[in-house]
């Protein structure tokens, strides 16, 4: 039995759900998402809550199951709350700047980069060495905090280069020095 696909999914006040066919459209303060699901499962809406529904045991259905669930919670909490990832620069000389609807990333390289978000995500730099990329849709947010992550990942010897803000980099020693003796 799956665990996450059986809870169902409290929809706050404000929230807006319409089921037709296969597509969920979930509206909120934030904005409106849209989600196609499998059509061997089975939502329905019913006083203030979504319920998902497999047809049988099968373990792709079990799958299925608390895969769709997820994706519908999240769309909720996106429209209500919305999602946002923080990541820092490390390193002498690394900022980043807002330019427009871009942010623009001097990392090392011997020209900026600047990165163009897509429709639907909004970034903000607080300060020089901080991006906060925010969004109603988790996996977008999530995707592209990871491509400006990707412009310079941290390496483990100095630390330097651009992670998220609760990410640990593990650090390696250095070049061990020739032992005479």
């Amino acid at each position: 039995m799956s665990r996450v696909g059986q809870q169902p999914i409290e929809v706050p006040a404000g929230v807006d759900v319409s089921i037709k066919g296969l597509e969920v459209k979930v509206k909120g303060p934030k904005g409106e998402l849209a989600y196609s699901f499998h059509p061997d499962m089975t939502v329905r809406q019913e006083d203030g809550t979504v319920l998902v529904q497999r047809p049988t045991d099968k373990k792709d259905h079990k799958s299925l199951h608390g895969l769709t669930r997820s994706l519908i919670a999240n769309m909720v909490e996106g429209v209500t709350n919305g999602y946002e990832k923080r990541l820092k620069l490390v390193g002498t000389g690394y900022r980043a700047s807002k330019t427009g609807k871009s942010v623009t990333l001097a990392v090392g390289y011997s020209h900026p980069v600047e990165m163009e978000p897509p429709e639907g995500i909004e970034i903000d730099v607080p300060d020089a060495t901080t991006i906060v990329v925010q969004g109603v849709d988790k996996q977008m947010v999530g995707q592209f905090a990871a491509e400006i992550r990707a412009v310079r990942q941290p390496e483990p010897f100095l630390g330097k280069g651009i992670r998220y803000i609760d990410e640990r980099v593990r650090r390696k020693p250095g070049k061990a020095g020739k032992v005479t003796g």
